[in-house]
């Protein structure tokens, strides 16, 4: 395995991150008078449902409108495959507080299951483990089942909870998966006790990359007392767990689970492979300035009122 220390990994991706807008200039400009604009490729995985829940999987291309700032954008690629391969990152919380209440443990079978049963011979799969400051690269990207298993196998629990720089660094690591289709899988229940990232940092970090994240929140301790447990002089409370998490996965065009028994936890995971084998892959151009703004993404389908999750901005 390869390890990872955190602050290595960290400063990395922060300041590949920081970069990314104006080096994106030095590739191509989009006005040769204008050398503060530069043209980027967004890609958004986008999920539509109906009223019930149902996913809508029949749209096409012209179904489809993108806003950016406000700014209607041409789609330039459309893709649309329930058997599309996956390149799947899963992201497991494997502090200390996991080892109470069995919570990796059951995380771990359940993932074995998920493992075992619903990825397809063409998906690809890779580990992240988080703990004490450090994201390990338990496995990298691989096809091959029973040894990102026996890898997960291995996992044990320790340390403190540096949830938030674990989320702020990941997805671009998920973002190196070969294929289309990406996506990170979080595992964790929630507590956080030694990030130097805010949830606001992470996020603006985490959401610069075309990776939705699908949170899990397994067994979340939900009473004041309970979280005294395990938190350690963090201030964060149950409500705020289930916020922060809710809000990663949305700001990102994924989803959050909020669970707590083991039969719950596999069917998050079953609904997290479906709702991925739906997605539908939309790209456009966007014209960046080089002072690295935040900029809002909207996107809408169809004619009825479907509901439409995808990545909210980068």
């Amino acid at each position: 395995m390869k390890n990872l220390r955190f602050g290595v990994l960290l400063l990395s991706v922060g300041l590949a991150a920081a970069a990314a807008l104006p080096a994106l200039s030095q590739e191509k400009k989009a006005n040769p008078m204008d050398h503060d604009i530069s043209v980027r490729a967004i890609t958004l995985a986008v999920t539509v449902q109906d009223k019930g829940g149902r996913y809508i999987n029949d749209l096409t291309q012209a179904d489809f409108t993108i806003a950016e700032n406000g700014v209607r954008r041409a789609i330039t690629f459309f893709n649309h495959s329930s058997d599309a391969p996956l390149s799947l990152t899963i992201l497991l919380d494997v502090s200390g507080s996991m080892a109470l209440d069995n919570k990796l443990a059951e995380s771990k079978a359940a993932l074995r299951d998920f493992l075992t049963g619903l990825i397809g011979p063409k998906d690809e799969v890779s580990l992240l483990i988080f703990a004490d400051g450090d994201v390990e690269v338990a496995s990298g990207f691989t096809n091959d089942r029973s040894g990102i298993l026996a890898v997960l196998d291995r996992t044990e629990a320790f340390g403190k909870t540096a949830l938030y720089d674990a989320v702020a660094v990941s997805p671009d690591f998920a973002s190196k998966g070969k294929n289309e289709k990406r996506a990170l899988l979080l595992v964790t229940d929630g507590i956080e006790n030694d990030s130097r990232l805010s949830p606001d940092k992470a996020l603006e970090i985490a959401r610069r990359v075309d990776v939705p994240i699908y949170a899990i929140g397994y067994n979340i301790p939900l009473s004041e007392q309970l979280l005294g447990r395990y938190k350690r002089g963090s201030a964060v409370t149950s409500a705020g767990i289930i916020a922060i998490l809710d809000r990663f996965s949305q700001a990102t065009g994924g989803r959050a689970f909020f669970i707590n028994a083991p039969r719950e936890l596999r069917a998050a995971l079953f609904e997290i492979k479906k709702e991925l084998s739906q997605q539908y892959l939309i790209g456009y151009t966007s014209y960046v300035t080089a002072g690295g703004e935040y900029r809002r993404i909207q996107v809408t389908a169809g004619k009825k009122k479907y509901k439409v999750r995808a990545r909210q901005g980068y």
